[in-house]
């Protein structure tokens, strides 16, 4: 919880007790039906919290995730500031961050897994510097990419050797394009 989230919480505790107080000192002859109002506004108070946690993960599933509209890819920015665009994969949906600094498409273990390349299998003889330090790397070539009406075969990626949080859509993905912009806060990519 960073310093932020914590300074929320306080504020809402403290918010929380200076109503119950309030509350308790006007009603302190009915505590029954004073005990029946704190418990409902308990899980009220309970369901805020949870929504309010869950708010990242359900407006990434909420909003629209992208669009083929003509010869275009439109992909919304996501409220992390990232933009994420799904790819089928050797036929399998591959959830991908849009990494215009990446020279390749970077898929991590898991994700080779799920469409067919046994990371154990490979030979980690490349090297990438990122910003988390040096990572190997293994040479892959996809059978497969595709998105909407676009098909692409032998796409160029690597295998990371390392942990990874989710795969990358570098330039090897991206130079497929005759152009890319980010506009309105839109990833418009261009066949």
């Amino acid at each position: 919880m960073d310093t932020n989230q914590l300074m929320q919480v306080a504020y809402l505790g403290l918010l929380a007790a200076a109503i119950g107080g309030s509350y308790i000192m006007a009603n302190r002859g009915n505590l029954g039906k004073m005990a029946q109002q704190a418990a409902i506004w308990g899980f009220i108070f309970l369901g805020t919290i949870g929504a309010i946690g869950l708010w990242n993960d359900i407006s990434r599933d909420v909003t629209n995730r992208q669009s083929v509209i003509g010869q275009q890819i439109v992909v919304p920015r996501s409220p992390d500031g990232h933009y994420y665009m799904t790819l089928y994969v050797n036929n399998t949906p591959v959830e991908f961050v849009v990494d215009t600094g990446a020279s390749m498409v970077v898929l991590s273990q898991l994700d080779a897994r799920r469409v067919g390349i046994n990371p154990s299998d490979l030979n980690y003889l490349g090297i990438a510097y990122t910003a988390n330090g040096e990572v190997r790397t293994a040479d892959v070539t996809l059978d497969e990419v595709s998105i909407g009406p676009y098909v692409d075969a032998n796409v160029r990626a690597v295998v990371n050797e390392g942990e990874m949080f989710g795969s990358l859509l570098g330039m090897t993905y991206l130079g497929l394009y005759r152009s890319f912009s980010i506009t309105d806060g839109e990833l418009v990519l261009t066949r």
